[in-house]
């Protein structure tokens, strides 16, 4: 039976269409995009834009441990509302997904339950304690596509350069969180004029940019690929510029909220403008949206869900 979807904004990155088409499909697959199409069935996608299933790199399932909050079922099917196909879940629930029977366990969960596919990361250290790797052939073997600590940042520089080598050895990324924890002890956002209007403590920018580099300098020396998760200033963004420009496999992404928003926000809502890392000030955003367009920043990632304090992210 052939479908067509009719009225839509039809985007097609690969072949740099964007504008009012109808999609013809038939036995499961696109076989033609032009105007006044006709089929078995047809759907009326008015107002709607009409692109191939998007991709989120970085999300939070919250399953085990946090399924009040989202299960692997209720999270798919948000991402499934919005377009989404496929999303990589981090492993920072409870137990951590730190081994490979948890890595299956995801995996079986989402069969049964989710709509859409499933990408499972694995933790990069046991317990994500910074202390010792995970077993990463075997999160490999059993579908963990990225190894990552997210939520925290691995403090030991020794430890980290040990995990690009082993997750660079088994065909894995390693995603960074970057932070430097000391310097944002008790901070609630970013330090700026609007911290200290307020009367809030403050988290330093340097405390993303300090870890970047550490990030960049330990992926030149392990020869590995890093990803970079979160970027929120514009620091970071000249410092992964530069990297790239040496020649380090790095890559990175960053969220919505870091280019629409500034820390003035927190003025104006609250606590639901408190995330990690915090809102940054204007110049900030203003080079994360440059970054985008010019390819330092390579995705956009969601990298949001319902949390407590205790989950770090």
């Amino acid at each position: 039976m052939s479908i067509v979807i009719a009225n839509g904004h039809v985007i097609d990155p690969t072949s740099g269409l964007s504008k009012p088409m109808d999609v013809l499909v038939d036995g499961g697959a696109v076989v033609k995009i032009a105007k006044n199409l006709r089929g078995d069935e047809v759907f009326d996608a008015s107002g709607c834009i009409v692109c191939p299933g998007l991709v989120d790199i970085h999300v939070h399932l919250r399953e085990p441990g946090y399924e009040s909050k989202e299960t692997i079922a209720s999270g798919s099917r948000a991402a499934a509302r919005g377009g989404f196909t496929s999303i990589v879940p981090m492993p920072n629930t409870s137990p951590p997904i730190d081994n490979a029977g948890m890595v299956e366990f995801v995996n079986r969960r989402a069969r049964e339950t989710a709509c859409i596919k499933i990408w499972p990361s694995a933790c990069a250290t046991k317990q994500r304690a910074g202390q010792e790797m995970t077993e990463m052939a075997e999160l490999k073997a059993v579908g963990a596509v990225a190894v990552t600590d997210d939520g925290s940042d691995i403090a030991s520089s020794w430890v980290m350069r040990r995990c690009m080598e082993y997750a660079s050895m088994v065909g894995l990324t390693y995603l960074a969180h970057a932070e430097d924890a000391s310097l944002m002890e008790g901070g609630a956002m970013n330090e700026g004029c609007t911290s200290t209007r307020l009367g809030l403590p403050g988290m330093p920018r340097e405390m993303e940019e300090i870890a970047v580099d550490r990030v960049v300098r330990l992926a030149r020396l392990a020869k590995a690929k890093a990803h970079i998760c979160h970027v929120s200033t514009a620091g970071s963004v000249e410092i992964i510029r530069r990297a790239k420009d040496e020649g380090v496999h790095v890559t990175c992404e960053t969220a919505p909220h870091y280019w629409t928003l500034t820390d003035e926000a927190v003025a104006l809502y609250g606590s639901n403008a408190k995330m990690n890392p915090p809102l940054r000030e204007a110049q900030d955003a203003a080079a994360i949206k440059a970054a985008l367009q010019d390819g330092v920043i390579d995705c956009i990632a969601t990298d949001h869900a319902p949390h407590t304090p205790a989950e770090k992210d």
